[in-house]
């Protein structure tokens, strides 16, 4: 049985099939085009297997490492084919014309939109939104593990994630329902202008959040 389905082929695709790999879990790869599903599949070597969003995703726990629009459009077209799924949304619903404002309505996220487009029993959870692609591929930034935040309003779901994330070499923080996701999303807006600054040119999108005591 598949653990894992990411659906993408990019950057943090990569990246979160390389942690789950690592945590030996088996991972799908599916995306619209076969062929760079196959290419990532094939790089990421054994335990990874290959498809087009043709078809229902196998995995127990789906990763939707897509834009937002894709992955609204994503969980609609799929619909009670993710019945009794865990579904990770990774989306960070920034404004890319202008970098200057996220695109959803305030008192809203992109994990709420998607989660109100899911059918009945799917369990939408915002995780990784806060991990750049590099740190996840490298599992670590400055030497430390890497810490992953997570919120959902499914206490299963939110386990399962929180053990994905643990055994992947991370360490998972739940913190709250999904309507942190709101958080979330704002807060990683500010650390992507930031990346994204000459002023902060060390950046360079390799770095990650850790919560310190």
């Amino acid at each position: 049985m598949t653990n894992l389905t990411i659906i993408g082929n990019g950057n943090m695709a990569r990246g979160i099939a390389t942690r789950a790999l690592a945590g030996g879990f088996t991972v799908e790869i599916l995306g619209q085009d076969a062929a760079k599903a196959q290419a990532l599949a094939t790089e990421l070597g054994a335990g990874v297997t290959s498809g087009t969003t043709a078809s229902a995703p196998q995995g127990e726990i789906v990763v939707l490492a897509v834009p937002f629009d894709a992955a609204k459009t994503i969980v609609s077209t799929y619909g009670d084919a993710l019945a009794g799924k865990t579904v990770i949304d990774i989306t960070n619903p920034v404004n890319f014309e202008t970098f200057d404002s996220l695109v959803v309505a305030p008192g809203s996220s992109a994990a709420e939109e998607i989660s109100q487009l899911a059918a009945a029993g799917v369990n939408v959870v915002k995780a990784f939104n806060t991990n750049f692609a590099g740190v996840l591929v490298a599992g670590q930034s400055g030497g430390q593990p890497l810490d992953v935040f997570i919120a959902g309003d499914n206490a299963e779901a939110t386990s399962a994630v929180s053990n994905f994330v643990s055994a992947s070499g991370m360490r998972p923080l739940v913190v709250g329902p999904l309507k942190r996701a709101r958080e979330l999303e704002g807060f990683q807006f500010v650390l992507m202008t930031m990346q994204a600054n000459p002023a902060f040119a060390d950046f360079n999108w390799d770095t990650g959040l850790l919560i310190t005591k």
